[in-house]
């Protein structure tokens, strides 16, 4: 009995004669589209990523030059009158009571402040500008509606997954 049950035993069998045969092509070719893929939606992701922090920039820049509108017209409104007229002014969610020239210098100082913090987020825009254009020439970037319109219809049919490294990315 111990006989047949060493005997039942088999060594595996490998049907190439002993060499070991390495992945399929098409088992490659899955391999390469993958890749090219995962490349692909990271260059795409980093792309969004960066034009999303351009335009959080220039939404906050336009929220700045919306309050130096403000603090220009308050400004203008205060200039003719009485320095000793008491005036209210809101800090930190609390309206205090203050007079017109304790007013004035501070509304003064910051408009200039903000007009400061607006010129340094348009130098940053700029900056972040000149590098989304490096990374679309790298990585040969287009956007949806960017050019022709049959171009762009074609462009987006080439740009499947099984594009070579040549080829570009579509962004919508």
């Amino acid at each position: 009995m111990a006989a047949n049950s060493s005997s039942t035993v088999s060594k595996p069998s490998n049907i190439t004669g002993g060499k070991q045969s390495g992945p399929s092509a098409e088992q490659v070719g899955l391999y390469n589209e993958a890749f090219c893929n995962f490349v692909q939606s990271n260059v795409v992701a980093a792309f969004q990523r960066m034009r999303s922090e351009q335009r959080s920039m220039a939404s906050k820049a336009a929220e700045l030059e919306m309050e130096i509108n403000e603090h220009s017209l308050v400004i203008e409104t205060l200039k003719d009158v009485d320095p000793t007229r008491k005036c209210f002014r809101l800090v930190g969610g609390v309206l205090v009571e203050r007079t017109v020239k304790e007013v004035l210098p501070a509304l003064g100082s910051n408009k200039e402040q903000i007009s400061k913090i607006v010129e340094s987020l348009n130098t940053q825009m700029q900056t972040k500008g000149r590098e989304l254009t490096e990374y679309r020439e790298k990585y040969n970037i287009r956007l949806v509606g960017e050019g022709e319109e049959g171009q762009g219809k074609s462009a987006a049919s080439s740009n499947g997954a099984g594009s070579k490294g040549g080829a570009g990315v579509l962004v919508s």
